[in-house]
């Protein structure tokens, strides 16, 4: 059986997603909430830029 590598247990199918532009193998539960966590991280950087009046690109 797969071991995920966020959780390291045994799951039955792994999920390979894009973490801070890294492909891993995680497990679903794993796989969700590292998508949740960049999603906050990329809106918690945009928060900053408008409040420093950041106008370039990203």
């Amino acid at each position: 059986m797969p071991v995920c590598k966020g959780c390291g247990e045994e799951v039955d199918a792994l999920v390979t997603t894009k973490v801070s532009g890294k492909s891993k193998k995680l497990c679903e539960d794993c796989a969700e909430r590292a998508r949740e966590q960049e999603a906050v991280a990329e809106e918690s950087e945009s928060v900053v830029q408008q409040m420093m009046g950041f106008k370039g690109r990203r």
